[in-house]
């Protein structure tokens, strides 16, 4: 199968820009920039770098978005602190990569916070501890999920992974730094099917930080995280009808859909990477940003949005018959 690389300068930016139009009867006129009547929130990953690679601008721009959608929480997919994670929930990074960074009064919402394999180079148990001392650091467990209620009644369950203990690379010789090793996977996963077949929401959204589509490998060392995950978790975002999965890891705003479910990548919080890998995608932007929600019982809305502020693309997905 051939593989398709845009560099940077070539990278779609807005592809379909015509797909921004508000859909009829799913979002009401106007509603596109205020997400009327939905739950809003806002997806960021990849972002710990002391407000360097657009990072700052990333976060002005979230708090800017955050404000006129008057999000109710933030999601971040993973990877928080770079290079090498942090040593405790006293390390300097927690104020000059994140406190210090996301100051606008409408990002001191909930953080909703899953680890990446950068947090895994560091006390990942930290990045768990840390959510007793703030007002807004949410990470109850390395996996776990929670329920939201949209202004219009539809319940919105979300499930939080830990993807890292899943990639075979990190076990290998000379991997040890992504300290995964005695990490329960078996119960992870058993969890997860369990959880999900429980669910009777109107919406279930699955987070996780390493992607399942494209089909490649990764910057980091190119151990193949996609063919792993999309062994573990892909059969049962499958089997239980998971419209959307979101994710970091490769250092870009992409979309992918198959197979019923949209594999949505925002891992660009700061550092981007150099090219986008384009089989089965729709789309890819190389620029620093995020991405919004917003979910009402008719359908869930994506906006891809860069460090400028610009809409780049927009994702619907109506709700299944």
């Amino acid at each position: 199968m051939p593989t398709f690389l845009l560099n940077r300068r070539s990278a779609l930016k807005g592809i379909a820009l015509s797909l921004a139009a508000p859909m009829s009867g799913i979002f009401a006129p106007g509603a596109r920039a205020a997400g009327v009547g939905s739950l809003n929130f806002l997806a960021v990953g990849d972002w710990g770098r002391d407000g360097a690679f657009h990072q700052a601008d990333v976060a002005a721009r979230m708090g800017e978005t955050a404000e006129a959608l008057k999000a109710r929480f933030v999601i971040s997919v993973g990877d928080n602190f770079y290079e090498d994670g942090i040593t405790g929930v006293a390390d300097p990074k927690w104020k000059t990569s994140f406190e210090d960074i996301y100051t606008a009064s409408s990002l001191q919402v909930p953080w909703h916070v899953i680890l990446g394999n950068h947090d895994y180079h560091g006390d990942s148990q930290a990045q768990i501890d840390y959510s007793a001392t703030s007002h807004r650091w949410r990470m109850p467990a390395r996996w776990f999920s929670r329920s939201e209620t949209a202004p219009d009644g539809a319940r919105v369950d979300l499930f939080f992974l830990d993807t890292s203990p899943f990639v075979s690379g990190y076990y290998k010789d000379g991997r040890q730094k992504v300290k995964v090793v005695g990490q329960d996977t078996a119960a992870q996963l058993a969890w997860f099917e369990s959880a999900l077949a429980a669910s009777n929401a109107d919406w279930k959204i699955v987070i996780g930080h390493h992607p399942v589509w494209p089909n490649r490998t990764s910057d980091d060392g190119g151990e193949g995280a996609s063919p792993d995950i999309r062994a573990k978790i892909d059969p049962i975002l499958l089997r239980h009808h998971v419209p959307l999965y979101m994710n970091g890891h490769d250092h870009d705003l992409q979309h992918v859909a198959k197979n019923g479910t949209n594999y949505v990548c925002t891992g660009a919080g700061s550092k981007i990477r150099k090219t986008c890998l384009m089989e089965g995608s729709d789309f890819c932007d190389l620029d620093s940003g995020f991405i919004t929600c917003s979910v009402n019982r008719s359908a869930i809305r994506l906006v891809y949005r860069d460090y400028k502020g610009a809409e780049l693309h927009v994702v619907d997905i109506p709700k299944a018959a």
